[in-house]
């Protein structure tokens, strides 16, 4: 039980990382920085801090096989940072986070379909409240009619589908190699499908990337909680724990994601929206203590 709990946490941090990015990111557009700015100097910095843990703790030979297996894990971060930062530039960012948070649901559907079996009771439970709580955290309860630009729409939920595939790929790709090592290969693959998809606009001088206006510290920020932390902290961690139970712990984002906006931004959040973080809470929670109380419930690899 005390390796379960040990490696959730790992996943559950580095879910917590993630929440912090989209208060650091509204902060950055503030300033001026554009979408393509945020980016590359987030996975930029973040591969670089990587590259340097790498070479002083975790040298080690790499063949070509294993470096593209784990570069293609970094494909889905990357392509879940972009399609999520491009969804909101025509969707609100409370419907936006509802849509990404249905990765919870598809996770546990991707696991019964590779392992062919269906999800436990507590699974089942712990994702309808989770998905209560993510309706009640983002501020869709309580709201009028909605009027939602399908192609912001379908940007969150391709973003909810990488992120399913991000947890689930964390937990099954080269999985006795080194958590620095397995980090830097990922974040190497997210990195070069970022500089293609947004050479373009960089190499002919639409985007300046100029470290000298206070970029280097944002992306200094966001490199470390966007990419170093989440990334080391799911190779630790989601190998250990059933595909489930990680895109449970991966809930974590939203409650610090409130949070965050309320201490940072100043946002307002009211009385349902804090409900909804309690019920997001719980519905993490759930399963470990289902498992404690029947033991059949299997939340860990063999």
């Amino acid at each position: 039980m005390y390796q379960l709990l040990k490696n959730s946490l790992y996943v559950f941090l580095g879910a917590c990382c993630f929440g912090i990015l989209s208060t650091v990111v509204k902060l950055a557009y503030r300033d001026g920085f554009q979408f393509e700015q945020v980016m590359l100097s987030q996975f930029g910095t973040g591969w670089l801090i990587l590259l340097v843990l790498m070479l002083l703790f975790a040298r080690r030979r790499v063949t070509w096989k294993q470096a593209v297996r784990l570069a293609g894990v970094g494909l889905c971060t990357c392509l879940t940072g972009v399609t999520y930062y491009l969804s909101l530039q025509s969707i609100p960012a409370s419907i936006a986070v509802v849509l990404l948070f249905q990765f919870t649901w598809i996770g546990v559907i991707i696991e019964s379909i590779v392992y062919r079996r269906l999800p436990d009771k507590a699974t089942v439970i712990s994702i309808a409240i989770l998905f209560l709580g993510t309706l009640m955290a983002g501020g869709i309860l309580g709201t009028g009619e909605l009027q939602l630009n399908l192609k912001g729409t379908l940007l969150a939920l391709a973003a909810a589908v990488m992120m399913a595939l991000f947890v689930f790929f964390s937990g099954r790709v080269e999985t006795g190699m080194p958590a620095i090592t397995r980090s830097f290969y990922t974040s190497t693959g997210g990195l070069v499908l970022l500089t293609v998809l947004l050479a373009p606009n960089v190499f002919t001088g639409n985007v300046q990337m100029d470290s000298g206006n206070g970029l280097w510290i944002y992306g200094l920020i966001l490199g470390t909680f966007g990419v170093v932390l989440p990334v080391l902290m799911f190779a630790l961690g989601a190998p250990k724990i059933s595909t489930g139970l990680a895109t449970i712990l991966g809930a974590g984002e939203l409650p610090v994601a409130v949070i965050a906006s309320v201490m940072v931004l100043n946002e307002q959040v009211t009385a349902v929206q804090w409900m909804g973080v309690s019920f997001i809470l719980l519905g993490i929670a759930y399963p470990q203590w289902a498992a404690q109380r029947s033991p059949g419930i299997q939340l860990a690899k063999d």
